[in-house]
């Protein structure tokens, strides 16, 4: 039996203790992950370097923060951001039911064996090697072998190319799915007829590296960051950076360092600074 002062005390933590219940099933996650300092940025693609950059130097500038980066090929990053398992999805592609901020630029890269003797296609040359128009390198003045064109799965973040080229529905039966840059990148310096598509970030570091892949000049222009940023080069994607649609004190606070100067000298490393198309007509 609790008796008096005992019995006061022991009332009191229990009401002390309903109350913490209740403001944590009222606050929701998101407040959950303001408190503690911490949230969590998901991806999949080959944005990691520069989401890690970001992380480090937002703690930096933020001592006791915590941006906590989940990347792996078979994540699916929007889904985990609607789910609560974290707050920030990296993607190209946005979603209706999320708040889309975007950080860069980054261009889609047509490559092909450093062996094939094709250097420049038109967009229109593009959709036809993806889509069964174009079956014979033979067409664009290469050798007479079967063109075998190499395709991304649909959860990656270059879905942004195949609506650029309205190739969507169009896809050739045969052509070969692909998941990770490591894999295509393999299968494209091994193999002189294929053809495929990835980060041109990705797809420059790698003939920097010596694999022998080219990027292809397309529609007479050429690609990289300057042609990226200001639209001259067409095959580009956005970086997103995707939240809930009324994010938590951190989140917000992340999204707007990754728009900040500082934070866009630190994107323009590996991707194109993100520029709106007012300012792409003022620099032109």
């Amino acid at each position: 039996m609790l008796e008096g002062t005992q019995l006061t005390r022991f009332l009191r933590t229990v009401a002390w203790l309903g109350l913490l219940v209740a403001c944590r099933l009222l606050v929701g996650p998101d407040t959950v992950s303001a408190i503690s300092r911490q949230i969590v940025v998901a991806g999949n693609g080959p944005e990691q370097p520069v989401i890690r950059e970001l992380g480090m130097a937002f703690e930096k500038a933020n001592p006791g923060t915590a941006i906590d980066i989940e990347w792996d090929k078979n994540l699916k990053p929007v889904q985990m951001v609607k789910s609560g398992r974290a707050q920030i999805a990296v993607t190209g592609m946005s979603d209706p039911e999320l708040k889309a901020i975007p950080i860069a630029w980054d261009g889609v890269a047509v490559i092909v064996n450093f062996a094939n003797p094709v250097n420049e296609v038109t967009s229109e040359q593009v959709r036809g090697l993806f889509t069964g128009a174009i079956q014979r390198w033979s067409e664009l003045d290469g050798s007479d072998a079967r063109v075998e064109p190499i395709r991304r799965p649909p959860d990656r973040n270059l879905q942004g190319f195949e609506q650029i080229l309205g190739i969507g529905d169009q896809l050739t039966a045969s052509t070969t799915v692909m998941r990770s840059d490591d894999s295509v990148l393999r299968a494209v310096s091994g193999k002189a007829t294929a053809v495929a598509y990835m980060s041109l970030s990705a797809a420059l570091e790698a003939q920097e590296q010596g694999i022998p892949i080219r990027v292809l000049m397309v529609d007479k222009v050429d690609p990289g960051e300057p042609t990226v940023k200001d639209g001259r080069y067409k095959l580009r994607r956005p970086v997103l950076l995707l939240t809930g649609k009324e994010p938590d004190a951190l989140t917000e606070a992340f999204t707007a360092f990754a728009r900040s100067t500082v934070g866009q000298q630190i994107v323009d490393t590996m991707f194109a600074a993100y520029t709106t198309q007012a300012e792409q007509t003022e620099q032109a």
